[in-house]
């Protein structure tokens, strides 16, 4: 399956047609009239998926759907549409998160590669932040004093200096270090220090989000090709 699609529209005309057309591309879709109907519905965040939302609509609109989603801790990619695009609407949902912004009427082509485009981040984040986890939880089964050899190991510093800084031989800084590299289950100082980096590493994806806001907000004015109204 290529995974799912939680869409929300307040047109049912719209709504169905779309659905159809994510069906016969593979998508399962679950498909809501309202944001409040969403928000009782909690989407399964186990798998790959994206959620495919309209703007304007009765009640919460899409962006305070979209503020209401972060609030509570959900991570699912949100791609909008929208038949009213400004640029100030566009900035607000990409700078808030959103993954893609699109305008009624939408071609296949555009819907289905932003479809995919935001699933595979999502699983990409998903992975990633799995792996953190794990380097997390593996970190975290190490000592105070453990913790602190780690530390002056991963800045590249010899075990003169880890002893003469904590105050402790050169043999207990070895001892330390061989607990360290087998708790984070590694074999080289080099690969002990690239974990340390991945843990404070930033995602790339809120940059190339912000490329995808300044493309789009360029080409608000350019004709669609339309796969319903």
């Amino acid at each position: 399956m290529a995974g799912v699609v939680y869409l929300i529209d307040d047109d049912s005309s719209f709504r169905a047609a779309i659905q159809r057309r994510l069906e016969r591309a593979g998508y399962r879709v679950v498909a809501h009239p309202s944001a409040e109907r969403l928000l009782e519905q909690r989407p399964d965040e186990s798998l790959p998926g994206c959620i495919l939302l309209d703007v304007r609509m009765p009640g919460l609109d899409g962006l305070q759907l979209q503020s209401r989603l972060t609030e509570l801790g959900w991570t699912l990619p949100i791609v909008f549409l929208t038949g009213y695009p400004d640029a100030s609407t566009v900035v607000k949902a990409i700078k808030a998160g959103a993954d893609n912004f699109l305008v009624k009427p939408v071609s296949s082509h555009e819907l289905l590669g932003a479809i995919e485009k935001a699933i595979a981040r999502y699983e990409t984040e998903h992975a990633r932040n799995s792996e953190l986890e794990a380097i997390r939880a593996r970190l975290s089964t190490l000592t105070a004093r453990q913790r602190q050899v780690f530390e002056i190991i991963v800045r590249g510093k010899p075990n003169k200096f880890a002893a003469r800084e904590l105050g402790c031989s050169e043999r207990t800084i070895k001892a330390h270090r061989q607990v360290v590299m087998e708790k984070m289950q590694v074999q080289s100082v080099a690969q002990l220090a690239t974990l340390a980096e991945r843990l404070g590493a930033s995602s790339p994806v809120a940059g190339e989000r912000i490329r995808d806001t300044r493309a789009f907000v360029g080409t608000l004015s350019e004709p669609q090709s339309p796969i319903g109204q």
